[in-house]
């Protein structure tokens, strides 16, 4: 880790080729107190050395303020880690064949180490001449002097940027909380994560693989898929890779280079990562064994331990984000196929024209009550069509009970219906009043329940109307108007009122809209507006086909924050039975 630890101290001070202020002025004063004709604040990166300080050098190295290692003497001074005195470099067999003398002219050298806090030997501040020198002592303390503040300089650059980077990462993890507090899914969780990690010096590929029987699988935004997801989009738990380390023992497993992947993993993992350009990974377990978080970085990095306990912190976040994220999932599946299989398959009916539509809620935690029902009708001796009986309801409260409670509440109604020699709304209406007074069903629901009879060149509507919106009926002429009779909701509490019906005669081209009031009910309106711009609505789109006619009454409800759950049932008269 030293020649990590050095490198990225060298990260931390910022300074590569290109001039600095600060370090030029080192240069100078070097070739001030010392009488040479060259000086540089030489910095040793992996490949080459930089010069952010320089004076005296020649074209085209002063431009380029860089050299290859073979013109490098700073790179004796970083591995002796310490000063390097020469009076004739051509005199010295290490030194010798470098090319730095017939290129740069370094004929007499001497260089002293740049250290940071934790000894690591940076570069080194150093004094050229194009000629034989003895170095005199005094000139040598001098040299030692500047090369003492030239350190003290880039520790003190160094810490300023891990303050910065201490700041950022408390930042960070306030940003994480909110964010990923807010994750709708998995999908939209990823893509709230990676965008936690934009900046410069941030991971190039952030990941998320959650575990299952068989391994792990990654989580993958389709609209930013990295070519990481494509080669690699599942692991066996056995796997000789990183991830499937840190999952199968439970820690932090961390590779900071690739000759600690080649070392530690499988080959294929090493292509794997080679193949993608990455060197470095940091991988974190998620709790419970629900999977791994991975950060993946190009190069090789050392991690300050406020980073590591930062991106730590955010696993913890992730995780939690996960759990809520697959419990909602879970809950709301289980809820939706309830609520689905309590949605009628609308009957075919000769002379109607029929179409219904279920939004569900967009708040996670609200899916429930809401139902519509049609069915036909035994067809009574003589009747040339059967009769159609429709519903539309709404169980108060809104989770998987209000779901069940509809579920039965839908079931008990049909059979009251059936039950009753009259096929009345209105008495099937108080058989279920009657079941709420009995049976542990909950605060109450609302309901309309119809039926719609042939009757001559038109249809007869009969409905009850237990404490729900009222449904609108557009007339042929395009008129549309509110049935807003109504009884008690459906609560089990005995009332001397009784159920009333009410009856509308529907001739040919009537429509006829049953709705719940998820489509009409919002936070900061007032309802009853919003049942007249439903109805207007009625009243302009009435004539289009009824699946368009729907769209146009849903218009924006999907896009609509903390909306309710919508039921809507609508019905067309196409023609009479005779």
């Amino acid at each position: 880790m030293g020649e990590l630890g050095r490198l990225e101290a060298l990260r931390l001070a910022g300074l590569t080729a290109a001039p600095d202020p600060g370090m030029d002025r080192f240069a100078r004063l070097v070739s001030r107190f010392l009488h040479v004709p060259v000086s540089l604040v030489s910095l040793l990166e992996t490949e080459r050395q930089v010069f952010p300080g320089m004076i005296g050098l020649s074209e085209p190295w002063a431009g380029r303020r860089q050299t290859p290692l073979t013109h490098s003497f700073c790179q004796h001074v970083v591995v002796d880690g310490k000063p390097l005195i020469l009076d004739d470099t051509r005199a010295y067999p290490r030194t010798c064949a470098s090319l730095a003398i017939p290129d740069l002219r370094v004929i007499a050298y001497a260089g002293m180490p740049l250290v940071d806090a934790d000894g690591h030997v940076l570069g080194s501040l150093c004094a050229i001449d194009h000629e034989p020198r003895k170095w005199t002592e005094d000139e040598l303390q001098d040299l030692g002097d500047l090369t003492a503040a030239c350190s003290g300089e880039l520790r003190m650059r160094i810490a300023t940027e891990q303050l910065r980077q201490d700041r950022d990462h408390a930042e960070l993890l306030l940003r994480a909380s909110v964010e990923l507090g807010h994750s709708r899914d998995l999908t939209d969780l990823t893509r709230r994560l990676r965008g936690l990690f934009q900046g410069p010096h941030d991971p190039s590929f952030v990941g998320l693989m959650l575990a299952d029987a068989h391994g792990l699988w990654r989580v993958i935004d389709p609209d930013d898929l990295k070519p990481v997801e494509s080669a690699i989009h599942r692991l066996d738990l056995d796997a000789g890779y990183p991830s499937t380390l840190a999952m199968r023992e439970q820690r932090t497993v961390f590779v900071p280079d690739r000759t600690a992947l080649v070392d530690g993993f499988s080959p294929e993992a090493v292509a794997g990562y080679d193949a993608l350009g990455l060197k470095s990974v940091l991988c974190v377990p998620l709790a419970g064994r629900g999977g791994v978080l991975m950060w993946c970085w190009p190069q090789p990095r050392v991690l300050a331990v406020t980073e590591e306990a930062a991106l730590t912190a955010v696993a913890g976040y992730v995780s939690q984000a996960v759990d809520r994220t697959l419990f909602v999932e879970n809950r709301l599946s289980t809820a939706e196929r309830l609520q689905a299989a309590m949605l009628t398959d609308l009957p075919v009916v000769p002379g109607l024209d029929m179409s219904a539509l279920y939004l569900p809620a967009t708040d996670q935690d609200m899916v429930g009550g809401d139902w519509y029902d049609a069915y036909l009708l035994p067809k009574l001796q003589g009747a040339a069509r059967p009769s159609l009986m429709l519903s539309i309801g709404d169980v108060i409260g809104h989770d998987v009970q209000a779901a069940a409670v509809m579920g039965q509440v839908r079931s008990m109604l049909r059979q009251a219906t059936l039950g009753h020699p009259a096929h009345s709304p209105a008495a099937a209406l108080t058989a279920i009043d009657n079941a709420f007074d009995t049976l542990p069903l909950g605060p109450g629901a609302t309901a309309v329940h119809a039926r719609l009879d042939p009757d001559g060149g038109r249809w007869r509507l009969t409905r009850s109307n237990a404490g729900h919106p009222p449904p609108l009926l557009r007339t042929p002429d395009g008129r549309v108007t509110a049935l807003g009779e109504h009884d008690l909701l459906l609560l089990g509490a005995p009332s001397a009122l009784g159920r009333h019906e009410h009856t509308h005669g529907l001739p040919r081209g009537s429509v006829l809209l049953l709705y719940t009031d998820g489509l009409v009910e919002r936070r900061d309106d007032d309802i009853d507006v919003s049942i007249r711009q439903t109805a207007a609505t009625l009243a302009a789109h009435g004539d289009e086909p009824l699946p368009q006619l729907l769209e146009s009454l849903s218009q924006g409800l999907a896009e609509a924050p903390q909306r309710d759950d919508v039921a809507v049932l609508v019905v067309r008269i196409t023609e009479g039975d005779g």
